[in-house]
């Protein structure tokens, strides 16, 4: 299956998400939990055969009190009839919520478990699928998907199965002991109410999804705006924003209203089958009472039997609703389970073995979707511990090289190699653990400094931590914090200036000690001083370490052993830099701009630190 948003209807329905959940449940993850099901089944079946007893025994009373006024006696044979009946109601009732306790933490693993696979598995998902998401939108199919685990439990598996059990109980024990005529009206009476609930609920779960959808549209508004709020303010579209939001929530406000309309009148309908059924019940049970065939307990018996099955079916609309409603969500979220990784392991992934971190690119292509080619036929060598440069104009293919290197994406001709390795055949995992980023941006998690430099090096001892800290030329900074590492940076890193965040970038790179170092436009967003700083940063953690940097600032790859210059996807020239300013092409053309607007005079040039 390619890899794309879900959409469109579930293509299994109700029974392939039932499938789903049994198969969920029969999990080895699960299977800790199988004493609770079992007993949770057993008090489940208990109850219904309680429920059904209790109005016999009601009955079994009530005519023992005119047996016993006839003939003088029968007190106590109607206290323990009563008694009995109490003991069954209360037993019909106790025991479902005994179940519903012993069970929540069966529903509750579950719900976790579903949870976790399925943001397990959008994590591992390739950067395309990413780059086209809607976050929201997204983290509502999740939560959604596992709340329906719960919500097919409740409903279906203890609520509308067990319903469907005592009606056939119930129907077996009227026909037995009042009469057949008894059970058929409770059949075609529940049938009826069944069909009308069906029917409606069809057009209310239409409704629902129109909600659902309108619903997921507000929620991905509102996370966009919030997430990138700067560009919000800077574009001085609060009330565009606002608006959008708005008309969302205007069309879920119009579905819901329509919704709770069609509830009214579902439970207007259920309230005329379900009278309609009671008055031709007690009519029937009345006319043998009156002829000696059956009882006056009997007649109480047969309407509080029927009036026991309509109990559940009171909320069988709104509980087929989100039985439909929950096969829908599952069926979304295992859409998205079922998507295919674009970028996947080789079942005989290997881990890297690494000797220095030397890097080739054999012939490389590669065209991002939507363009005609985005690299085309690059080769190129980047010896262990070399410092290489890549630079060109915008859309030359500079980033997408390090996008391959870090396989976010497989080349559709050539080879990626790392000291004589093939990545495809490498485990992804142990692919990037050998890869250390600094990209233009870093973005930071809404966390302390101390968890984004740690993220490099989970569980890092604090001498480690500092070391990577002052060698980032981040300590003066960290010490001037009233709270030092465990400062807060914000949703993104954004209490955080743009240095401070490359220097954090750094840090991180650092503490993770990878063998190959990549540098992606890491200072070109930064003015002149704090470049100077950042860069200083960088040569720090370029010490001993096979470096690749795309930089749109030419000084900062001036020092490089080799400068790669792209153009249209293609390397048209390749040298250092003083044999490329003398080759009068495109570096050198590039560089004299440069040096035009003062971007060279006032930056520094890097020239790594090469170990021994």
């Amino acid at each position: 299956m390619s890899e794309a948003a879900p959409s469109g209807p579930p293509a299994g329905g109700l029974a392939r998400a039932v499938g789903r959940l049994f198969a969920l449940l029969a999990s080895p993850e699960m299977a800790r939990w199988r004493p609770r099901m079992i007993a949770a089944l057993v008090l489940t079946l208990a109850a219904k055969g309680f429920a059904v007893a209790a109005p016999v025994l009601f009955g079994n009373g009530v005519n023992a009190i005119t047996a016993g006024q006839a003939a003088g006696a029968g007190a106590a044979s109607f206290v323990f009839a009563l008694i009995a009946y109490a003991a069954a109601r209360f037993l019909s009732a106790a025991a479902p919520q005994a179940r519903d306790a012993l069970f929540a933490p069966v529903s509750q693993d579950a719900q976790r478990m579903v949870s976790v696979r399925a943001f397990g598995h959008v994590q591992r998902l390739s950067l395309n699928y990413h780059q086209t998401k809607r976050t929201g939108a997204l983290n509502r199919v999740i939560d959604r998907g596992a709340r329906a685990v719960d919500y097919l439990l409740r409903f279906l598996v203890f609520n509308i199965s067990p319903t469907i059990l005592e009606l056939f109980l119930a129907a077996a024990v009227m026909g037995v002991a009042y009469g057949w005529e008894f059970p058929v009206i409770a059949v075609v009476t529940i049938a009826l109410y069944v069909a009308a609930t069906f029917s409606v609920t069809e057009w209310r779960v239409r409704l629902r999804r129109a909600m659902n959808e309108a619903d997921s549209e507000a929620n991905a508004r509102a996370v966009d705006a919030l997430v990138n709020f700067e560009t919000v303010k800077a574009f001085a579209a609060e009330e565009r924003e606002t608006g959008r939001y708005g008309s969302a929530l205007t069309r879920y406000a119009s579905a819901a209203a329509k919704s709770q309309a069609s509830l009214a009148f579902l439970n207007g309908l259920q309230a005329l089958v379900m009278n309609l059924g009671l008055l031709a019940m007690a009519l029937l049970a009345g006319w043998k009472a009156w002829t000696g065939v059956l009882g006056p307990g009997d007649v109480a018996a047969v309407v509080l039997i029927l009036m026991n099955l309509y109990q559940p079916l009171n909320i069988l609309g709104w509980a087929y609703q989100e039985i439909k409603q929950s096969a829908v969500d599952m069926e979304r979220l295992f859409e998205t389970l079922d998507i295919a990784p674009e970028v996947a392991d080789a079942p005989d992934a290997a881990p890297l073995a690494l000797n220095g971190g030397a890097v080739r690119f054999e012939n490389v292509s590669f065209a991002h979707h939507g363009r005609d080619r985005s690299v085309e036929d690059v080769s190129f060598e980047v010896p262990a511990g070399s410092f290489a440069g890549f630079c060109g104009p915008s859309g030359a293919g500079k980033s997408t090289i390090l996008k391959l290197l870090f396989r976010f994406y497989d080349p559709e001709e050539g080879r990626v190699m790392v000291d004589g390795q093939d990545i495809k055949g490498v485990a992804q995992e142990n692919l990037r653990a050998a890869l250390g980023l600094v990209p233009q941006d870093v973005v930071l998690f809404n966390d302390t400094l101390r968890a984004n430099i740690e993220y490099g090096l989970p569980g890092a001892d604090d001498a480690t931590l500092w070391d990577a800290v002052e060698r980032a030329q981040l300590g003066d900074f960290v010490r001037s914090l009233p709270e030092g590492l465990e400062t807060r940076v914000g949703e993104r890193g954004l209490k955080l200036s743009g240095g401070e965040r490359q220097r954090v970038g750094v840090a991180r790179a650092i503490l993770k000690d990878p063998a190959i170092l990549v540098l992606d436009e890491a200072t070109s967003a930064l003015d002149s001083g704090t470049e100077r700083e950042v860069q200083a940063a960088l040569n720090e953690a370029a010490k001993g370490r096979t470096t690749l940097a795309v930089a749109h600032r030419l000084s900062t790859i001036a020092g490089a052993d080799r400068i790669f210059v792209m153009d249209k996807g293609r390397i048209v020239e390749t040298g250092t830099h003083a044999q490329l300013i003398a080759r009068g092409g495109l570096y050198a053309a590039m560089w004299a701009r440069q040096a035009e607007a003062g971007e060279t005079a006032s930056s520094p040039v890097a020239v790594p630190v090469r170990a021994g």
